[in-house]
């Protein structure tokens, strides 16, 4: 049950996954033309950052979308809306200056904790949340003086009083959570490299919960005195031969180990679907090697093979205790993607940075048999390797004729009639419908009104087999219903 849960997550992501690619290379193009200003100096870099970060900047907010969406039973455009309600909500009480009202200051930490408020994790949550009260109330009929209020009106109601639960909920749990990381990283920092590989281990195991900026905090900044980046491009107290060595390991991951990954998982999807596969994974590699963003490959597996996703973090552990045996350092500004590594070539700080590519060949290669090998042996469901909700036959049915009213008139009836159904819903070839009873249920009425077949998997519920239209008539049986 948690694995099919956790995969309808990943399914619902691949919609907001899927625009990620083109944000990341429009921000890292734009971020090339002019790496000080960050578009400051250059109009055209300037639109190309914005417009970058205008999508990546709010992953929170399109993946608490896609997933309301993708995990609502009718995917009606209602709950999109709620799941806005419910990130303005969240995100505003949540704001520093929203929480400063409610407890007073601060402290520098805490400030770090909720400065970091708006990420994929809360997203995520929030939209499951949104989701589940959709599906449980968008239906739900009031009082004559409420009416106008009922059905799905009513759903951004229960969202905006549900977030502000949420929020109350996340007030008193994410410092201590956010405060634990960072003393968690202030305690490793003396463990060489070790330390750089449990850094590396965490910080993509952290990845779907925005905490990994915790981590980030101590190793890139200056809060227990590393400063790692802003050392590395001039900020003063850089020392040749260590500035550098907690960015350095990320480089063979995010340039060449993900996109080893892409490969092998394309090559494992099924045939028919490769077509599908391959423009999300060639986009998010391309994404991955030029500008080391890497989240649409990880969202892509995370939650629909999370076995995977703990060999990622391995792996990247791996590498950044290598990388940091040998002293080979390179560092980044944006990610760790081709821009920085060539960008970064004229830092004092880079030393040896050329031997970083040898090891992301050995890095893409290693990825793909190691993916390769765990997608084949556990039949993990990565992209394009989905379990099917329908037979190749079903998806050949040719209805007879396409009078969808009379054939939806007839399936009413079969169901036995309208008092006894309870919600219509469809996947690629099969009506789902929930009944009262499935005793009066005539199957040979439905079949006689064009279904192919018809299977009851519970007491209140039936699939009637229809073919490829089934949408059709789903959509005329909501009419009559």
């Amino acid at each position: 049950m948690v694995m099919k849960y956790l995969q309808r997550i990943g399914k619902s992501l691949m919609l907001p996954v899927a625009v990620l690619p083109a944000a990341a290379l429009m921000l890292g193009l734009g971020y090339a033309i002019d790496s000080e200003g960050w578009g400051a100096y250059n109009v055209f870099a300037h639109i190309l950052v914005q417009t970058g970060d205008a999508i990546l900047g709010n992953m929170g907010l399109l993946f608490a979308l896609g997933v309301s969406y993708g995990m609502s039973k009718d995917r009606d455009g209602s709950v999109v809306v709620a799941g806005i309600v419910g990130w303005l909500v969240t995100t505003t009480l949540l704001d520093y200056e929203g929480v400063v009202n409610i407890v007073g200051n601060l402290s520098p930490r805490n400030e770090l904790a909720f400065q970091n408020i708006e990420n994929v994790f809360v997203g995520i949550v929030l939209g499951c949340i949104v989701a589940a009260i959709y599906n449980k109330f968008s239906k739900t009929e009031l009082p004559m003086f409420l009416a106008f209020f009922s059905g799905r009106r009513l759903i951004p109601i229960l969202v905006a009083f549900m977030s502000v639960i949420f929020s109350m909920v996340l007030l008193f749990i994410w410092p201590p959570v956010f405060g634990a990381l960072v003393a968690f990283g202030e305690a490793i920092v003396g463990l060489g490299a070790f330390g750089a590989a449990l850094y590396g281990f965490f910080n993509r195991l952290l990845i779907p919960t925005g905490l990994h900026h915790a981590l980030n905090a101590v190793f890139w900044f200056d809060l227990a005195g590393i400063n790692d980046l802003g050392n590395f491009w001039g900020a003063g107290g850089g020392v040749v031969g260590e500035t550098g060595r907690y960015m350095a390991g990320f480089f063979p991951v995010m340039m060449f180990g993900l996109p080893g990954a892409c490969l092998a998982m394309y090559r494992q999807a099924k045939d028919k679907h490769k077509q599908r596969v391959y423009g999300l994974l060639f986009a998010a590699a391309i994404t991955s090697f030029v500008t080391g963003v890497t989240e649409p490959i990880e969202f892509s597996f995370m939650f629909v093979a999370p076995l995977l996703y703990l060999i990622h973090a391995i792996l990247t552990a791996v590498s950044l205790f290598v990388i940091y045996t040998l002293g080979w350092i390179s560092g980044f500004a944006f990610s760790a993607g081709a821009i920085d590594m060539i960008l970064a070539s004229n830092s004092p700080f880079a030393v040896n940075w050329y031997f970083l590519p040898i090891a992301g060949i050995i890095y893409f290669f290693l990825y793909y048999f190691v993916f390769t090998f765990f997608i084949k042996k556990f039949n993990l469901k990565t992209p394009g390797r989905e379990d099917e909700d329908y037979t190749e036959d079903e998806m050949n049915i040719e209805v007879a004729n396409n009078d969808w009213t009379a054939m939806a008139k007839g399936f009413i009836e079969g169901l036995g009639g309208a008092d006894n159904i309870v919600d219509v819903d469809n996947c690629t070839t099969r009506l789902r419908i929930e009944v009262k009873d499935n005793v009066p249920v005539k199957d040979s009425k439905i079949k006689a009104s064009g279904a192919a077949g018809v299977i009851r998997p519970g007491k209140t519920s039936v699939q009637i087999i229809v073919g490829p239209k089934v949408q059709m008539v789903a959509d005329e049986m909501k009419k009559m219903l």
